[in-house]
């Protein structure tokens, strides 16, 4: 019965979702005859009893900062040291979601024969990186640092050991998205997630915020042209002639934190102001593309990661430390095993 879930499932990650649900349920019955078990299934058993999974997926980003160097249990904001870390907290609503910092081997189960696409800016290169070398070891990381950080180019890897398909796609202005969903129609092929970002290029070349907002309209157009019909996210409806398909998972990587002062031009100091930020922040959420306005994708709030990290975690006041897009790589991850759980 495993096997013929595991060949008729589409996706493997909802299989391995599945799989892990079914085994840690069995597993919590069991545990009073096999006490050996027990430390692994308490560990996880909050993932088995979720009764609230939109209020976990809410809880996601309730992240503090630590430094490796601190003796102290407490988030040292005014740190200079660059060597940070991150835990989520420790509050009960949070414990009770029972979020895991997934390891090498997890990470692979649960992606194991999906296609993953980040489309966007260097926010999502620097995303694709952390993924990347969240799956592979230090000697595959070699090549791929090289050939991913090749200037305004476009990326693919294929895992072979377990089928897992990486896309970046350079897609710097929201026009780019658009065309990205243009040609997954063409060729009736539909990644199992979806990871995208924009706004950075069109703030320092465009400096309009209500182009920008409607460029993301546009996005949202393409967004629900190839997702199933569904009254949260409006009525609009796939497009014409668009071939409706299982829904990918999808999510919104965020803008950073910009710290205007660490700016490398002044153009950019100019431009990418405070209250240009805010700007194009208030035209995402007008925009109805995320979830917390009635939209198809989640957030993943890099703007808040970065600022709580802080300046210490920049070089540059735009693009962070590792550690960052660590942690948007690891609540994407524990967003996937709540959502697949969901689709059982």
């Amino acid at each position: 019965m495993g096997m013929a879930g595991w060949h008729l499932s589409r996706n493997k990650m909802l299989f391995f979702s599945g799989a892990l649900f079914i085994t840690l349920a069995v597993g919590v019955h069991l545990t009073p005859y096999f006490p050996l078990v027990y430390d692994f299934v308490s560990s996880y058993s909050s993932v088995v009893v979720l009764e609230n999974r939109e209020a976990c997926l809410s809880l996601l980003h309730d992240i503090i900062w630590k430094d490796k160097h601190s003796n102290f249990n407490e988030l040292w904001v005014n740190s200079s040291s660059k060597d940070m870390y991150w835990e989520w907290e420790k509050s009960t609503p949070v414990n009770d979601c029972g979020f895991q910092k997934l390891g090498r081997s997890d990470a692979s189960d649960l992606l194991n024969g999906s296609w993953i696409v980040v489309a966007g800016d260097s926010q999502a290169r620097l995303f694709t990186l952390s993924l990347l070398n969240l799956i592979l070891d230090s000697a595959e990381m070699a090549t791929v640092k090289v050939d991913l950080f090749k200037r305004h180019s476009d990326y693919q890897l294929v895992i072979d050991k377990n089928g897992l398909k990486v896309d970046y796609i350079w897609a710097p202005y929201a026009s780019n998205l658009t065309s990205m969903f243009k040609n997954f129609g063409r060729n009736h092929t539909y990644p199992e997630v979806l990871v995208m970002s924009s706004g950075l290029w069109h703030m320092l070349h465009y400096t309009n915020a209500s182009d920008f907002g409607f460029s993301l309209g546009m996005v949202r157009k393409s967004v629900l042209s190839f997702v199933p019909i569904s009254a949260e996210f409006g009525t609009e409806g796939p497009v014409t002639g668009s071939v409706l398909v299982e829904s990918p998972h999808m999510f919104w990587l965020g803008m950073p934190t910009l710290i205007n002062s660490m700016l490398n031009t002044e153009e950019k100091k100019e431009k990418m102001s405070g209250s240009m930020c805010e700007a194009y922040d208030r035209e995402l959420i007008e925009s109805k593309l995320l979830r917390e306005s009635s939209g198809p994708l989640m957030l993943l709030d890099i703007r808040s990661l970065s600022r709580n990290c802080g300046s210490f975690c920049t070089a540059d006041g735009m693009h962070y430390q590792g550690v960052v897009y660590e942690a948007a790589v690891q609540i994407m991850l524990n967003a996937l095993l709540i959502e697949s759980q969901q689709k059982i």
